[in-house]
């Protein structure tokens, strides 16, 4: 027969038993939560980027205003500068988001990554500098500190710039045919009536 003390010591280790299951279940709820709560803020994130190059390729104008501006601020007139800062600032807004979210570790470091050098290749553009150094409103002060060591520790390539912009200007081309060399193309395999 099970005495009394022996029933309290297993009632602990039962009890002890459940406080640790209780513990584990808590810790795989948080981590879900958390991986959620990455996802959507990366989901966020790339939804306001999306959001600005939606803007961008409907509006002819603001995608003319934007091609110019970002050469060349002092081409463009003062209501273009206006509309060039607007899209500027949801472009760095959304990347500061992102910045911050990395932060936090809440977006993975290849992600962080792949946008730190979309961040570092608008900075190489002498447009964005100067509207960089020109904005009226400041971003949190770790973000500038990130952006103003980019542009410090990666100067303007101007090669690159140019390069856009001649793709930018370039009509384009018909590519040449991409028929895969030992096949024939659909019209050699007709009789040559058809042709």
């Amino acid at each position: 027969m099970i005495d009394l003390q022996s029933l309290a010591n297993l009632g602990e280790v039962i009890g002890a038993a459940a406080v640790v299951a209780s513990l584990l279940y808590l810790a795989l709820q948080v981590r879900q939560s958390s991986k959620a709560q990455r996802t959507e803020n990366y989901a966020h994130a790339l939804e306001r980027v999306s959001a600005f190059q939606a803007v961008l390729s409907q509006d002819s104008d603001l995608s003319r205003i934007f091609a110019k501006g970002v050469s060349d601020t002092s081409a463009l007139t003062g209501l273009e500068k206006v509309r060039f800062s607007w899209l500027l600032y949801e472009a760095f807004g959304s990347f500061e988001f992102m910045f911050h979210t990395y932060e936090t570790n809440e977006i993975p470091e290849e992600v962080w990554k792949r946008w730190s050098q979309t961040v570092a290749w608008w900075l190489n553009f002498p447009g964005v500098q100067q509207w960089w150094m020109n904005r009226p409103v400041n971003f949190t002060q770790s973000f500038t500190v990130f952006v103003e060591s980019v542009i410090r520790d990666n100067p303007t390539d101007l090669q690159a710039s140019q390069r856009w912009q001649q793709f930018v200007a370039s009509s384009v081309k018909e590519p040449q045919s991409t028929q895969l060399a030992g096949t024939q193309s659909p019209e050699s395999t007709r009789p040559a009536a058809e042709i």
